[in-house]
């Protein structure tokens, strides 16, 4: 499915897609083979662990609550309204430490396999499984720190 003209209304995605990744909601908004863009809903006490998109540029738009970020390095706090840049091959991982829910609009250019990796996800629990899909879609999540 590759987006045409027209509306996405909030709240909803493309086709109505919804899916559960890692405890958070997203739906897809926009996609082309150049671009990507989904919504999320992060409720408090949820992350995503940091890996990285090694053919990707991310960003992602706070519409309502707080992030922190973990990119490289560094750790950054973002609030509503803030852009949070993630370029390809840093690692980063976001954490909704913020006691609320979260809420955002995701972007990834090009688009790459991230649609389907979001679709491979809906629902999967186990860690492993995770670890293994997001590899074969290119995108590598790190192994904890000790």
């Amino acid at each position: 499915m590759i987006s045409t003209i027209g509306v996405t209304k909030a709240g909803t995605g493309l086709d109505g897609i919804a899916w559960n990744v890692v405890g958070h909601t997203y739906r897809p908004v926009f996609r082309s083979k150049d671009a990507f863009v989904w919504s999320a809903v992060m409720p408090a006490g949820t992350f995503v662990p940091p890996h990285i998109h090694p053919l990707q540029d991310e960003w992602l738009t706070l519409m309502s609550g707080e992030m922190d970020v973990e990119i490289g390095d560094g750790k950054l706090t973002a609030t509503t309204g803030d852009t949070i840049r993630l370029p390809r091959g840093i690692a980063h991982g976001l954490f909704n430490r913020s006691g609320g829910e979260t809420t955002a609009v995701f972007g990834v250019a090009p688009t790459g396999k991230l649609f389907d990796l979001f679709a491979a996800l809906h629902g999967v629990s186990d860690p492993q499984e995770l670890v293994s899909l997001s590899a074969a879609h290119d995108v590598q999540f790190l192994p904890p720190k000790p």
